[in-house]
């Protein structure tokens, strides 16, 4: 029997502890998506507890104790953080074959030097010791992501963001860079509640008045331009599927005129907004070198109780079953047809489109970059073992994995680099099956290649940074 999540965890060959002890286990992490807050790496401030660090906003971990029975006053309710934390800790010894088990091992042995199993016996003794080794070091936001070897950390903005604190991290003498993300998504979102607010919003932060269709492109690419002078290299958007209806300016104008005086549109019409903006935001992502993150399949806020009383982001999102590929295409084919199509990551959340992205990759690549149109990594319900495995499975079936850009957080945990550890060990658990089952050659050079460029080589070569 192994030993509980020792050196070799996951490591089940000789050629994966070979591949990861030797190459992936070394190389820096560059994070080009997560949801860090860039105000709080900023004032850089110690955590009080544990309980701070790792239950504050963490809606994987309400998820598990809502699902094991818990009271939401120990998630996001008035519960002290020893009286949170304790029921966390008996929630997790439960949580066996899910990911967030072997996230906070990894996080208690890597940041805390504990390698006792969290569980309901042992939930008190965790929580003593890990907030002694906080009190006794230093657990502050820049700390802890220089320690974890991190280079890059593009965290997720909204265009009418002035950029403040990127700007102040910029001018500090920093061992990582943080960079901004552009995220139109309350733009684009023109069928729900507050969409006037945030277009007159948009229009100050543009230093324009919007009246029209065009004033919101206008002023959409104007942020663009503001966001590139900080340094920002990507664009994420979120989308339950990807929408493709096209319609003239005029027909599109007449859209947006109805939503700004409050009229509700049909998803026909909204999608045709949102064709067309993300068409002129395509285009404009390409001038400027950006690559577009493109993230397909959440279904959110299910569960309209608990929405009303906590708001978004909180647990209560799962999984869609849209049909994706054809509107996918569409899309793509719409910008490459102009030559407008940006570098690009695709995301599912369902794994049944594993083969619809895998091979959508190929309809659309070209000689300027290598994997210019990737299938991003196994993302939130699908950042499990299992998931990441398939995902890189189908990558490797249908594309060129050796190019795959790799692994990114999509948290907002400080600790949370340790989901590129589980990520590396993951994959080189399957490299080292493959090629000591004779699936590949044995090429220690070129293996070292392929390792060290999807941990961390690709996406820095990639995202131009």
């Amino acid at each position: 029997m192994n030993q509980f999540m020792d050196r070799d965890f996951l490591l089940d060959t000789k050629c994966a502890q070979h591949l990861f002890h030797d190459f992936a286990e070394k190389m820096p992490i560059c994070d080009y998506h997560c949801h860090l807050s860039p105000k709080e790496i900023y004032e850089n401030e110690q955590p009080s507890d544990i309980s701070q660090l790792w239950l504050s906003g963490d809606h994987y971990k309400w998820r598990a104790m809502r699902s094991y029975g818990i009271d939401e006053k120990y998630c996001t309710g008035d519960a002290t953080p020893k009286e949170k934390f304790l029921k966390f800790g008996e929630t997790l010894g439960w949580c066996i074959g899910n990911p967030l088990y072997h996230w906070a091992h990894i996080e208690l042995q890597r940041y805390f030097g504990i390698d006792t199993p969290l569980n309901a016996k042992t939930a008190e003794e965790i929580y003593e010791k890990a907030n002694e080794v906080i009190r006794d070091g230093d657990f502050r936001p820049q700390t802890l992501i220089a320690q974890s070897n991190v280079k890059f950390v593009c965290t997720t903005d909204d265009p009418i963001d002035d950029l403040r604190y990127h700007k102040l991290l910029a001018a500090q003498d920093l061992p990582f860079r943080v960079l901004p993300s552009f995220r139109p998504d309350k733009a684009l979102n023109i069928n729900l509640d507050g969409f006037a607010d945030y277009i007159e919003a948009l229009g100050e932060s543009a230093g324009i008045k919007i009246k029209h269709f065009d004033d919101v492109i206008t002023a959409l690419l104007k942020r663009a331009d503001y966001f590139n002078e900080v340094g920002c290299k990507v664009s994420d958007q979120a989308f339950d599927y990807v929408p493709y209806v096209y319609a003239d300016e005029d027909e599109v104008d007449k859209i947006f005129k109805k939503a700004m005086k409050g009229e509700e549109p049909q998803q026909k019409d909204t999608d045709k907004y949102r064709t067309a903006v993300m068409l002129a935001l395509g285009k404009k992502y390409s001038e400027l070198g950006w690559a577009m993150e493109v993230h397909i399949g959440a279904m959110r806020n299910n569960n309209t109780k608990k929405f009303l009383a906590l708001g978004a982001d909180t647990g209560f999102d799962s999984v869609g079953d849209c049909e994706i590929a054809q509107p996918l295409s569409a899309f793509l084919n719409a910008l490459e047809a102009n030559g407008n199509l940006p570098k690009t990551i695709l995301f599912n959340l369902n794994d049944k489109d594993n083969t619809v992205l895998a091979t959508m990759l190929g309809n659309f690549q070209s000689s300027e970059t290598a994997g210019k149109i990737q299938f991003g990594p196994a993302w939130w319900f699908l950042d499990t073992m299992d998931g990441m495995t398939a995902q890189m499975k189908s990558l490797g079936n249908l594309g060129v994995l050796g190019k795959f850009v790799g692994m990114e957080t999509d948290s907002r945990s400080f600790t949370s680099y340790g989901r590129h550890e589980y990520f590396r060990r993951i994959m080189c658990r399957l490299l080292g099956r493959w090629v000591e089952d004779g699936w590949y050659a044995n090429d220690d050079e070129m293996l070292r290649q392929i390792v060290e460029g999807i941990c961390y080589n690709n996406a820095v070569e990639y995202f131009k940074f």
